[in-house]
């Protein structure tokens, strides 16, 4: 029976990541380590609590000797590490707490692992590593793009990803690193674009676009990403760094107002605010490499953005999220 580590599994991706495994995987054991901040709700996985194959236990990535206890006593065949700060605006207001989660964090779940030994450890990371991009939709990250990070958020997720990369240079441990473009669906805390714009249009509540909304991200299907990360886990070549986008380009304003339409809404809710600091243009992903191992995307946005606005008007997320 092979065993799983999950960080951050009480979170949006980590959450799903988790149902994903014990649909697909029901031998598998999964260890879900959550240090339950304001963006982690173990709500999520009430249907799962009392299976056998899971066990969910609160730590921070921060603490070394509590990390290196869990890895001693459990042993860990895979580790996937979702565990991160991961709000633009809440890094520009107060990056001292993305360096010490996201890095920090990182290095001590590695060094942990490099300690007790593991098959694979797969550090989930962002697009956003990459810099930006002009709006040339020819161009698109690959492997190769440089790390140009622009807000102390990517900054850090960029340090991290080099520390996986150093782990596997320098000591052999058996890695992978994933890059992801924008994450939607269920589950998803309601500070991020899709679910926050779903909450204040469902209540007739103004909706803020920075700047023009011209700002363009490539948007990924959680359940996209899942499957991609199965894929990476079981046959990703260790090392290999692998990107994950969802071949959906949409500026803000199309995405804002598409959810309003679909809610039957004025657009007259949307409201423009001055731009954030440092707004990367554009964002796009050529996942061609990931492709090669059989994965491709199954969502479109037109439909995952209407499943999407359905789950959470029938699961009440929002709301319970909100309160």
């Amino acid at each position: 029976m092979k065993s799983l580590l999950v960080t951050g599994g009480a979170g949006f991706i980590g959450g799903n990541f988790i149902h994903y495994v014990l649909k697909h995987y029901p031998h598998y054991k999964i260890y879900n380590v959550d240090a339950l901040t304001y963006a982690g709700d173990v709500t999520k996985h009430h249907h799962i609590e009392h299976n056998p194959h899971y066990t969910f236990i609160q730590a921070n990535i921060i603490d070394y000797e509590t990390i290196l206890s869990l890895f001693q006593q459990y042993r860990f065949d895979y580790v996937i590490h979702f565990a991160a700060e991961s709000h633009v605006d809440r890094s520009i207001q107060d990056p001292s707490i993305f360096v010490k989660t996201n890095v920090v964090g990182t290095q001590n779940l590695l060094e942990a692992a490099r300690q007790v030994g593991v098959l694979k450890f797969i550090h989930v990371s962002t697009d956003e590593v990459y810099g930006e991009l002009d709006f040339d939709r020819t161009l698109f990250f690959t492997e190769e793009t440089p790390l140009q990070p622009n807000s102390p958020y990517s900054a850090s997720k960029a340090a991290s990803d080099l520390l996986v990369r150093a782990y596997y240079e320098t000591y052999e441990l058996p890695v992978n690193i994933t890059r992801c473009s924008n994450n939607y669906g269920p589950y998803q805390y309601p500070e991020k674009l899709i679910p926050l714009t779903i909450s204040r249009v469902l209540k007739d509540d103004k909706v803020p676009i920075y700047g023009d909304g011209q700002n363009i991200r490539d948007w990924l299907h959680v359940y996209d990403h899942c499957k991609a990360l199965d894929i990476v886990m079981h046959k990703g070549v260790t090392g290999e760094v692998y990107n994950i986008g969802g071949h959906n380009e949409r500026t803000n304003l199309q995405v804002v107002q598409r959810i309003i339409d679909t809610l039957g809404k004025s657009q007259q809710l949307i409201t423009f605010v001055p731009d954030r600091l440092g707004h990367d243009k554009r964002y796009a992903i050529d996942p061609a490499k990931l492709e090669r191992l059989g994965w491709k995307p199954t969502y479109s946005f037109d439909t995952g953005i209407v499943q999407t606005i359905e789950w959470y008007m029938e699961n009440n997320w929002l709301q319970q999220m909100s309160n």
